[in-house]
């Protein structure tokens, strides 16, 4: 079942962080994902959350998407964002 990654992210440096958006892509579509959205302007709609940069996935499966986020491939941008960012993910089952 199609699952989709919901990514919050706060920039903190950005000259850092054109670093990983250079890598992430690659690691991402080896695990078989796709951006839906990434970090174009969001709107809130309800409630008191705030995004920052706000970036959507779609994998064919939970499990891919967990495979992609551990992987050794997604490893060095995974320490990039971490170094450079803040960042809130989940994961959630399509219908």
């Amino acid at each position: 079942m199609t699952a989709y990654v919901i990514v919050d992210i706060e920039v903190l440096d950005p000259e850092g962080y054109k670093e990983y958006v250079k890598l992430a892509p690659e690691a991402v579509k080896l695990y078989g994902g796709k951006y839906i959205a990434r970090g174009g302007p969001n709107e809130t709609l309800e409630g008191d959350w705030q995004a920052k940069r706000l970036v959507i996935l779609e994998f064919p499966s939970v499990e891919q998407a967990k495979n992609w986020v551990n992987s050794p491939e997604y490893a060095p941008a995974r320490a990039l964002r971490h170094q450079y960012a803040r960042t809130n993910m989940v994961v959630v089952e399509g219908t």
